[in-house]
């Protein structure tokens, strides 16, 4: 499948620290494996985000390639995604990777759920 959607990926980034994060995690899976990131309903603001292993790359996905890992998103979660940008943080909370979403307008005090 050498379609992709055609939403320029520029428009939802990744950061080195998250592409570190999945390189990491990628590396007891199999060949062709990517993470999936999504938004779905539900949540205690509304929507929230979702992190998936996947290996089925989609005709409208978007993908995205940072470092050698390739990050998937469906295309109506593009829409609630642009501009957005996929980190990974490791703080004193715990870790976990983060979506800085300038589409939200409300969030949830843990960071998974938002609202727009």
């Amino acid at each position: 499948m050498t379609d992709t959607a055609t939403i320029e990926p520029t428009t939802i980034t990744v950061t080195d620290n998250a592409a570190k994060r999945i390189a990491r995690i990628l590396e007891g899976e199999g060949e062709g494996v990517m993470l999936r990131v999504a938004v779905q309903g539900g949540g205690c603001s509304g929507f929230q985000y979702g992190f998936t292993l996947d290996d089925l790359q989609n005709d409208d996905d978007l993908v995205i390639e940072k470092n050698g890992v390739k990050v998937l998103i469906d295309s109506v979660s593009v829409e609630y995604l642009a501009g957005s940008e996929i980190d990974f943080v490791d703080d004193l909370i715990g870790s976990a990777f983060k979506i800085n979403n300038p589409n939200a307008t409300a969030a949830c005090g843990c960071g998974t759920s938002f609202s727009v």
